[in-house]
């Protein structure tokens, strides 16, 4: 192993430590030093790689950006699931994924918000945010143009409703009410999301895909 392969490796090591330490405590209650001692390296190492505390949560949200974006590709990927389906598909797996690293959460959602009210100019989670709402706004298009989603507003504004109902549903779950699970609360959103714009079409096909 070369020595920037050693560095990559001990750079993941230490990120995954730092986002099993947020999913237990949350990023308010977790030191730079705790993390070091579970990662087994010197303090300053993590410093020397993420700078702060700070830093260690951009880089985690730039992956939870990257894992939205791979999630994203997949679906666009699967040209038989009509796109109901699919965007049915993103909220569960994102309601699962959220749910079961709450306390994490918390503190990488706070940066998503910073990143897409432009108050973050970190240009990879800038980019990879970019990319998501692209990959979004082909996965709705290509919904149109088979007939299983309305045409009757343009697709960029049924992306843009989709992304809001979706961060509103998880941010409303994260930071105010988590009574609920988060997958019935997404799993209902996404219905009323559907419910105006999926067609006929669209749910004949979504009934015989589950069969």
């Amino acid at each position: 192993m070369t020595t920037t392969e050693h560095r990559d490796e001990q750079r993941q090591r230490v990120l995954d430590i730092a986002a099993e330490l947020f999913a237990e405590h949350g990023v308010d209650d977790v030191t730079m030093a705790e993390i070091a001692a579970r990662a087994a390296v010197a303090r300053a190492t993590v410093f020397n790689y993420f700078g702060s505390k700070q830093g260690i949560v951009e880089a985690i949200t730039e992956s939870v950006l990257d894992f939205y974006r791979a999630m994203l590709d997949t679906a666009l990927a699967d040209d038989s699931t009509p796109a109901p389906e699919l965007l049915r598909g993103l909220c569960t797996e994102m309601a699962l994924g959220i749910e079961s690293h709450r306390n994490m959460f918390r503190g990488v959602f706070r940066e998503i918000a910073f990143i897409q009210l432009g108050l973050d100019v970190g240009e990879v989670a800038q980019r990879a945010n970019q990319d998501a709402a692209d990959r979004l706004l082909r996965l709705i298009e290509r919904g149109q143009a088979r007939g299983e989603l309305s045409s009757a507003l343009p697709a960029d504004a049924l992306a843009s409703a989709f992304h809001s109902l979706v961060n509103g549903t998880i941010t409303n779950w994260l930071y105010q009410d988590p009574s609920r699970p988060l997958t019935h609360r997404m799993r209902d959103a996404v219905e009323a999301y559907l419910s105006p714009v999926e067609q006929p079409r669209g749910r004949t096909r979504s009934k015989g895909a589950r069969r």
